[in-house]
This record gives C-alpha cells, structure tokens and sequence, in this order.
C-alpha cells in the first residue's frame, strides 16, 4: 500500500464525479485503515485454488479488515451511508494525514499512536457536497477500542473483513443519473451492509490496483436506500 500511495493510482472515474469548478471545492481526507482481526474471522466462503490456513481471496489473509462506520441518519450530507472515518481539513491542520488521524480520532476513539499512515491517494471529486477528499491510506500496528464517540454525525463503528469485500458473491453495482445519462458504480454488500458511493470507489480501485480484485458481476444491480 505505501508503494501504491507513492504511485498513485488513476480513479476511472466517469463525468459525474467531475467538479464544475475545483477552485471552489471544500478539501477533505479520509483514514483508509486497514488491520488484523482481533477475533471476526472473514465470513466469505473460500472459493477457487485451495488456500493454506489463514489465507482469503488469494493475496489477502482472511483476518484482514477495514476501520468504517455508519453516518447518522439525520445528517445532511451523506446521511446513512457507511463512510471512512475522516471530515474536513481545518486551518490548524498540518495537511490531509493530520487531518485525517484528527478526524478519525474525533469520531471513533481509536489511539492514533496505534497506526501507521502510509501516504496519501489522490483526491477524489464528490460533486454532490463539492468536496475534493484525499483518501489516507494507513496499516493499524497496535488495535485500539472503537465506538460512535458523538452520535450526532456517528452511529457505528466497526470493521470489515476485508475477504468478505472481495468476496464475487457481495460484489454488485449502484447506479445513479447524471443529467440524461446512467452511470454504474462498484458497491459492496456484506451481512446486510451496502457500501456504495465515494468509499466503495476508493475501496474498489484500490483492490484492483493491489491486485486482490477477483472477477465480479457488474451487471448484478443493487438500489443505495439513501
């Protein structure tokens, strides 16, 4: 992840992810955390090649997870959906991994001396709130406890395994409409949890670029509640 950070990685995105005007944009980051499950073993069956033990999708150990959580209902940006821990960068930020760790700390409680940052990805366009957000790659070295710290914006926290993220059978696709045009989007759906959005396209991109990806149906359609 730290070579891919150096990098970089094109988001192949479509024209609804451009901003009308990038000057006027609201920056942000996001913390992309990734770690070791402290006892939630990926739920995703094992398919294709015979694995040795503690082996996932291939590359990926199926003890392997991702830090998210899900936004309040009441918000009005983004509300219900499951998001990475991260918000605006502020003045007294020293740039987006400040910012980023700053954040993520603020809604989740993990100890921010326990992770790793491993560099930045390049800002992706989320045109519905004019924000341009920088994804924060980092590796979670000494696991602390989570939990939804302020309700108000937060109302889980919890990791994700990432075996099951790769899993062909929760991979599936949003769409959504862009002037007169339909546009399609990778999502993920796991135990009842559909992330979808900026961070199932950051998520996505990444594990192809990391080669974990395996072949999904793209064509297999799910509609986002929110």
């Amino acid at each position: 992840m730290a070579a891919l950070c150096e990098r970089g990685l094109d988001w192949r995105t479509d024209l609804s992810r451009v901003l009308p005007d990038s000057s006027r944009a609201r920056h942000a980051a996001v913390l992309v955390l990734f770690g070791v499950l402290d006892s939630a073993p990926a739920s995703a069956p094992a398919s294709g090649p015979a694995r040795t033990p503690g082996q996932g999708n291939g590359h990926v150990g199926r003890d392997l997870d991702v830090l998210l959580l899900r936004r309040a209902a009441t918000l009005g940006s983004h509300p219900g959906q499951i998001a990475f821990p991260g918000g605006r960068l502020e003045a007294a930020d020293a740039g987006p991994i400040a910012a980023a760790l700053r954040e993520a700390v603020e809604e989740t409680g993990l100890d921010p001396h326990g992770l790793e940052p491993l560099g930045t990805l390049p800002a992706l366009a989320v045109p519905v709130s004019n924000h341009l957000v920088t994804p924060v790659p980092a590796w979670w070295t000494r696991p602390s406890q989570v939990a939804a710290i302020d309700h108000d914006e937060t109302v889980d926290v919890f990791r994700m395994p990432v075996a099951d993220l790769l899993d062909p059978a929760n991979r599936v696709s949003t769409t959504h409409t862009y002037g007169n045009r339909s546009y399609r989007a990778p999502a993920f759906t796991v135990d009842g949890k559909l992330v979808w959005g900026f961070t199932a396209i950051v998520l996505s991109r990444m594990f192809e670029e990391l080669r974990w990806a395996t072949p999904w149906d793209r064509d297999r359609v799910v509609e986002p509640d929110s």
